[in-house]
């Protein structure tokens, strides 16, 4: 399993949002700009944190993005989840139902299951504050 572009890019916006809630709205730009995102890139991002309600937007002269949650509700697991469709090293995986003709056999499902639920308890075991946290030790 391979995180995307997408996936780190709005790890780092969420972080930087995170550790500039204080200042209230921030600015895309002030986030592109700290981080060395393109502008356009994070606009791409923005959609899908929205309809998810990790973000609060706010139009205008001094709009910008805010968080939704405190960044001790926000896990690494449910951020990568939404940019990265789901977290399944393998097809098989990704959902309750299994649609694999083999999976009555498959002598290697149960190690893709496995390594499905060590990431996924990782990930939703570090929040954003952890990260935070963990970048000023």
């Amino acid at each position: 399993m391979k995180i995307s572009t997408k996936g780190r890019y709005a790890l780092r916006m969420l972080i930087d949002l995170a550790t500039h809630q204080k200042d209230g709205y921030v600015a895309l730009k002030d986030i592109a700009e700290r981080q060395s995102i393109s502008k356009k890139y994070l606009e791409q991002i923005i959609p899908l944190l929205n309809q998810s309600n990790i973000l609060k937007t706010s139009r205008g002269f001094q709009g910008g993005y805010m968080l939704a949650k405190q960044p001790e509700n926000i896990t690494i697991g449910q951020v990568l989840r939404l940019t990265e469709g789901g977290l399944a090293p393998v097809a098989c995986v990704d959902s309750e139902t299994n649609f694999c003709e083999r999976s009555s056999s498959c002598a290697t499902q149960k190690i893709w299951r496995g390594l499905y639920d060590v990431i996924n308890e990782y990930l939703d075991g570090i929040t954003l504050q952890d990260a935070i946290d963990d970048n000023l030790q």
